[in-house]
């Protein structure tokens, strides 16, 4: 009597390929065998300590000095400054890990060796990503006991703690990408560098200047016209494009969602007033962390496809 196979689920399958990758094996016994990578963790969490107990002992001279009596607001230090030292590191070495990773190959002529092989060009870039990626996941899990250390001094709820790592991991995946794709246009490492650094500075410090810039420009404007003379739908359309570019920023995102989150008591949808001279109006509005995190591993998903195709193109 024969026995007829049972199929497997597709999401079997795939988590059968996805972790039997070649390059994604490969690139992480290589990553972590021997101590340099846990040499690197021990340094990285005793700077974070380091910097932590910096904060900490700022803010108990300042409360000595000036009479600032909260614990909650010295949680809120340490958390702000814990996850901003993250989103530094975050966002010079995700794409360190990953704008070598093509153009590495290249260099190293090895890159038409492992072409040849049976390998898909998409199993490629996803192992290349995913073992750049893990590292970093890595240094960010590492990193959370130092977070819950604002629990002992309140201020800081687990939500918080949650959508900052959030923020941090879809920055590290989109920064990442960026990296993959600039390794696989340009035939040299150096150049990938470039380029993602180039990306990323805008990224975290372009916008925000921009967003200065232009506020600062507008001010003067609205402060002599009065902002609530608009009408409606300029105040609507104001508000919300306000609401996109904070999004559009990582560190602005984390700033923006705490203090809707502390405010509004919502980490979703929430309402805003808008007062009008013909009266008040309600806006609903959604949190910066749901709109960074949909435009950001929506360009991350574009940016893979583009490096798939680069990538199964053959160069003359």
């Amino acid at each position: 009597m024969t026995t007829v196979p049972v199929e497997q689920p597709n999401r079997t399958r795939f988590n059968i390929r996805l972790f039997n990758n070649p390059v994604v094996l490969k690139e992480l016994r290589g990553r972590m065998r021997g101590a340099r990578a846990f040499v690197v963790i021990s340094v990285y969490l005793a700077l974070m300590s380091g910097f932590t107990t910096l904060l900490y002992v700022i803010n108990a001279a300042s409360r000595d000095i000036y009479g600032i009596t909260s614990s909650g607001v010295i949680g809120r230090v340490l958390f702000a400054g814990i996850v901003g030292i993250e989103l530094f590191l975050v966002t010079f070495i995700a794409p360190a890990f990953t704008a070598g990773a093509i153009s590495g190959e290249r260099e190293r002529q090895t890159y038409d060796l492992l072409r040849t092989t049976l390998l898909p060009a998409r199993s490629l870039v996803i192992g290349k990503m995913i073992s750049a990626l893990a590292y970093i996941m890595l240094l960010l899990i590492a990193a959370i006991p130092l977070q819950s250390i604002a629990f002992l001094f309140g201020g800081v709820t687990e939500a918080e703690v949650v959508l900052s790592f959030i923020i941090l991991a879809v920055t590290a995946i989109a920064l990442g990408s960026v990296g993959l794709y600039f390794s696989a246009r340009t035939p040299r490492t150096l150049t990938a560098n470039v380029m993602t650094y180039g990306v990323a500075l805008f990224v975290t410090i372009g916008v925000p200047l921009i967003a200065w810039v232009v506020s600062f420009i507008l001010s003067p404007w609205l402060n002599s016209n009065g902002y609530s003379s608009l009408p409606v739908p300029l105040q609507a359309a104001g508000t919300y494009l306000t609401l996109l570019i904070y999004s559009t920023n990582p560190l602005m995102t984390a700033f923006q969602t705490q203090q809707f989150l502390i405010n509004n008591q919502a980490a979703g949808v929430f309402t805003q007033q808008l007062v009008t001279t013909s009266g008040t109006h309600t806006l609903t509005l959604v949190s910066p962390w749901i709109i960074f995190t949909v435009i950001y591993l929506i360009l991350s998903l574009i940016l893979l496809i583009l490096t798939v195709r680069r990538i199964k193109r053959i160069d003359p």
